[in-house]
Order: C-alpha cells, then structure tokens, then sequence
C-alpha cells in the first residue's frame, strides 16, 4: 500500500507540473546523450567478451603466443592467366604492403621463403626432379642462344636452332612441338592479330609440375587494427585493395586479388551485426508504433509513449557510459531488447488509463485510479 500511495503520489506532481517534467526530461536526456558521445565507445575485441580466466580461453592464449604469425590475418589471394604474373603481382604486393607501416606491422609470403625458392626442387620426387632436370638439360643450347642475345634476332635464332635440331633428330620432334614451338606460334600469331598473348616460361621449362603450385599465390598481412571501431581492419583492407589495385597486371586485367582472413571475415560479421541493430531498431519502433495505436487509439497517449522511450534510452546509454564505458558486439543490441520490453508497461498503463477514463470523467482521478 505504501508503494501504491508513493506511485500515486509521483503521478498526480508530474500531472500538475506536467511542462516542468517534461522539461527536466528533456535536460537529462540531453545531458546523458551529450556524456555518452564523449564517453561511451564501442569495443570490437572479441576475446573481451569472455572472462580470461577460462580454461579454453587460456589454451587460445597459449596457442596466439606460440604461433603469432597466424593471428589477425589479411589475405590477398591472388590468380592470373599465367604463373609470372601471379608471381609478380604477389611480390609487387608484398612490398608495397611492407613498406605501409601505418596499416601493417608483418607482410610475407608463404611461398616466398629464401630457402623454398633455393632448394625447393628438392622436395619433388626423384623421378619428377629427374625429369625435370632432362628438359632443362635439353634446352641449354636453347636458352645459351637466348642468353647470349636477349633481343628479336637471338629469339629467332634460338628457334632456329631448335629446328635444327629436330631436322637433325636431335630432340623430340613431338616434344618440341608441343613445347617450345606451339607457345611460341601460340605468342607471335596473338601479337600479329592483334590480340597478345603472353608466353609462360615456366610453363615451357617446368611442364606440368608448375600446375603443382595451383593457380594462387597468397599474401598474409597483420594489419593495425583499431578496436575502437566497428571493422577494426576496415582501414587495412582499403590499404590493401587501393595497394592492389596499382599493380601492373591488376590494372591490365591480367590478375586478380580478392582478400579474405580472419579480420575480413570478422569485419564483415561485425557490419552485419550493426546493420542488423539498425535495421532492427527501426523495424521495432515502426511495428512498436503500429501496436500503441491498436491498443490505445489515441495519439495523445501514443506520443508521450515514444517520447519515455526515447529518454528511457538516452538514460540508458549515459548509464552504460559512467558504469561500463565500453559496447561490445552483444551489448549493441539492447537497444532493441530495450523497447521490446519497456513498452509493455506503457501500453500496460495506458489502456488500465483508458479503462478509468471510462469510470472518471476527470482525467486526473481516471489516472490516479487505482
């Protein structure tokens, strides 16, 4: 009964007072939006959202300071028409992304290690190494020519020469034909119609073992991420694909980047997530109005309705300013949680009102009512 008398009580000032309370409503709600712009910040730090003393989050701690280099990645994945000009996009890209220390504190290439690119025949088998080295050996007269004279005249004198030999049954007729011959007629008559096309050299000594590489060549990036914002890597990727997109063969056509890795992916789960809380506040104050007005019908009660909500969350988020100062990606979502909940007891109220209303012709006692 004392809670009642007090409920009571606070109603019939704020009836009497009406203009001063919605005026000192309206300071507060000002006041906390005005804290809450300064103070309250939004973390995108997914490893906060769990105590760090749990036993699995200890394990992932353990494992992060063992094997930092795979932590926070970007991606670029990159593919071409042919090998070369992978291989040069991903190195033109390595560097211009190490030298961008504002975005990225590590670059490096998987593939692109010193000792992979010196000794990695080594790790072929022994028949495929074997074969391999039979077509370099083959070819040496070939590639002395070219050696000795890098221009029109050593080209075609090295194919010359190779005609020669197999005029002379010195190489494979075949062999050569599908080679060294075919790419080369494949590349000149490209050019003559107007329509080049590039010669893969490692396709030519390599054969089929460059098919063994795949078709990708990647580059792994640790960016700088910026946890006060909601894509903590969104500055890095835009590094990236404004880097990417500078490169010879990217601008030609002839590559492609597309960039992928942990942070991409959490950047883009993370947009989802605050355009879902928009879109899903919107949606909720749309659908919330539409209920109001076919419980009480009347805009006189509808307005003020929207008006205590909207300082409800005002109040809410300067409260979450002083006691917590910091959102995370759960947290983002009260808003909706807030509104779903709260209008209840104002449509609660509201048609207990109206059913008073229907008792009282004073507006003052129907409110009062108990």
């Amino acid at each position: 009964m004392r809670a009642q008398r007090l409920l009571v009580g606070v109603l019939d000032y704020c009836r009497q007072h009406a203009w001063a309370v919605v005026l000192a409503g309206a300071a507060l709600a000002v006041v906390a939006l005005s804290y809450a712009a300064g103070h309250l910040s939004l973390s995108s730090e997914t490893d906060r959202l769990f105590a760090a003393d749990l036993p699995w989050r200890q394990r992932a701690a353990a494992f992060k300071a063992e094997f930092p280099q795979f932590q926070n990645l970007l991606v670029a994945v990159i593919d071409a028409g042919e090998p070369e000009e992978a291989e040069q996009t991903a190195d033109q890209l390595t560097s211009a992304l190490g030298k961008d220390h504002a975005h990225f504190a590590a670059v490096h290439r998987p593939d692109g290690s010193p000792f992979f690119r010196r000794e990695g025949l080594l790790f072929l088998e022994t028949s495929r190494l074997e074969a391999m080295l039979d077509r370099i050996i083959d070819a040496q007269p070939f590639l002395g020519e070219l050696a000795n004279d890098q221009s029109a005249r050593g080209l075609f004198a090295a194919l010359g020469l190779l005609a020669k030999g197999t005029d002379q049954q010195r190489a494979d007729f075949e062999q050569a034909n599908r080679t060294a011959l075919l790419a080369f007629h494949n590349a000149i008559a490209g050019t003559i119609a107007g329509e080049p096309r590039p010669l893969s050299w490692m396709r030519l000594l390599a054969g089929d073992l460059t098919n063994d590489a795949g078709p990708y060549k990647f580059v792994l990036a640790q960016p700088r991420l910026d946890h006060g914002q909601l894509e903590p890597g969104a500055a890095a990727s835009r590094a990236m694909r404004d880097a990417a997109s500078r490169l010879e063969f990217v601008k030609s056509g002839d590559a492609r980047v597309r960039i992928t890795g942990s942070v991409a992916l959490a950047d883009e789960e993370f947009s989802t997530v605050a355009q879902g809380a928009v879109e899903g506040m919107v949606a909720s104050i749309l659908l919330i109005t539409l209920w109001l007005f076919l419980a009480v019908r009347s805009w006189r009660l509808i307005v003020p309705i929207l008006l205590t909500l909207a300082l409800g969350l005002a109040l809410t988020l300067g409260f979450a300013a002083v006691s917590v100062g910091a959102l995370n990606l759960v947290s983002v979502g009260f808003g909706i949680l807030f509104v779903g909940i709260a209008v209840d007891f104002a449509i609660q109220f509201s048609v207990r009102y109206r059913e008073m209303r229907q008792l009282h012709s004073d507006p003052g006692t129907a409110m009062s009512a108990r």
